[in-house]
């Protein structure tokens, strides 16, 4: 008899879980809330998939052996709470898509950085001519990159959403950028919690897997050793170069795996900016690795172009430079883009408020800011943290009316950053339309 499945959520990750189940010749049932986009109910409707939307029909839900759970969906959701309690598991389409993939898995979390990472080391694996693949929390899901090819690697971007619905699951390398606080809406306002959930990447690792990590992040200098013993531990530090795999010394980053040493110039980066050197430190050590040679390993460093809606420069209009780093939807985000900015800035931010502490960015915001233009339906927490620290703060309601107010209030010289450092989900469909918003919105200046 064949197994049942459930799939709860018909986005990406959902309709992707399907298709694959489907092809594994499983009994599957997608079930979403609210209306299913029409590209992901033809992708269902093509593979001949059951699908019901705009409900959850509960007795049909509850003859599932298992259920695939969209990341978007909280675990303290009814419909959840309810399955539970008939004890039918529950799992993320990462866990499922796992069973059918043979590939060395290069898995990244953290709170910021994991996009760019992600692409980084997925294009150091290409050029090195190794049949890799790109999912997760980025590109195609899992599920259906699985569906279409699996890969000799596949580099995975996860967040803590798609991690706590994991269990069997196991990282060959995982990767861990930061822990600062993001989405602590989900965990009840509890950074252990949300700590908690990040470091499930290394469940089920052994010693013959690796774990990298920035060593100069507080809460994986503590929470990391634990772990020495049962992984091969690697770290990087812009701080200090004792036990590091990766390190700065002279503008020089240096590379040291097993006394490989291997150096190149910080300025010749692809990727410029503090946060960026430690997105390149940990792709360098995941190539050293996997043995990739250091031709491929400096190329793709030298040569790596970044991803949309991160620190992405747009148009220099009348000498105003603008840029778009849609994709800063926290606090800790949004700090590097504006450390990283030399020129005195119009800044453009709000949205949906994740439980931010605007503290952190008061002495940057002070010393670099000269206009905020909030952009939401609740700018009061934005306007409460900075109205006595900008010389101008304005409220807008539209990308459009943001972008002219800030081309109104900007001089030769200035720069225009879209870095919200919270969701776009009040007036967008999500950041990357807020990011391409912002760009159409500064080519019609």
């Amino acid at each position: 008899m064949s197994k049942t499945i459930v799939i709860l959520g018909a986005g990406e990750s959902g309709t992707g879980a399907a298709v694959l189940a489907k092809k594994q010749g499983l009994d599957v049932f997608v079930s979403d809330a609210g209306m299913i986009k029409p590209q992901y109910k033809s992708l269902l409707v093509r593979h001949k998939i059951l699908f019901e939307e705009e409900k959850h029909e509960l007795n049909r839900i509850m003859e599932a052996d298992e259920i695939v759970k969209s990341p978007g969906i909280p675990d303290q959701a009814e419909i959840i709470l309810k399955i539970r309690a008939k004890g039918i598991p529950v799992i993320s389409e990462i866990e499922f898509a796992s069973r059918y993939s043979r590939a060395i898995k290069i898995c990244v979390t953290g709170s910021n950085g994991k996009t760019t990472t992600t692409n980084l080391i997925h294009d150091m694996l290409t050029r090195a001519g190794l049949d890799t693949g790109i999912a997760g929390n980025v590109g195609k899901s899992f599920a259906l990159s699985i569906a279409d090819k699996d890969h000799d690697y596949f580099v995975l971007e996860l967040s803590s959403f798609q991690l706590d619905g994991m269990f069997a699951f196991k990282a060959d390398i995982a990767i861990l950028l930061n822990i600062t606080p993001d989405h602590l809406d989900r965990y009840g306002y509890d950074m252990e919690r949300y700590i908690r959930s990040k470091l499930r990447i290394l469940q089920n690792m052994g010693v013959s897997d690796t774990c990298i990590y920035c060593y100069d992040d507080p809460v994986l200098q503590k929470h990391l050793p634990v772990w020495d013993g049962k992984m091969n531990l690697l770290s990087c530090s812009q701080k200090t170069e004792e036990g590091q795999a990766a390190y700065v010394r002279n503008n020089t980053l240096m590379f040291n795996y097993k006394n490989q040493l291997f150096h190149m110039s910080v300025l010749d980066l692809a990727l410029q900016g503090k946060h960026n050197l430690y997105n390149s430190m940990v792709a360098g050590i995941t190539g050293q690795v996997l043995k990739i040679r250091k031709e491929f390993i400096r190329e793709s460093l030298t040569s790596f172009r970044g991803v949309e809606h991160r620190l992405e420069p747009v148009l220099k209009v009348h000498d105003i430079f603008f840029i778009n780093d849609s994709k800063a939807t926290n606090i800790n985000a949004t700090w590097y883009a504006l450390e990283s900015v030399d020129a005195p800035i119009v800044w453009i931010a709000g949205g949906i408020d994740k439980g931010n502490d605007y503290n952190e960015l008061k002495k940057l915001v002070q010393e670099k800011v000269k206009a905020l233009i909030c952009l939401g339906k609740d700018n009061s927490k934005l306007k409460k943290a900075f109205d006595a620290l900008v010389p101008t703060l304005i409220e807008t309601t539209s990308m459009e009316e943001a972008v002219q107010t800030a081309y109104f209030l900007g001089k030769k010289g200035d720069t225009v950053l879209l870095s919200p450092a919270c969701a776009s989900f009040d007036l967008f469909d999500n950041y990357e339309d807020r990011g391409r918003q912002f760009k159409k919105a500064v080519r019609n200046l």
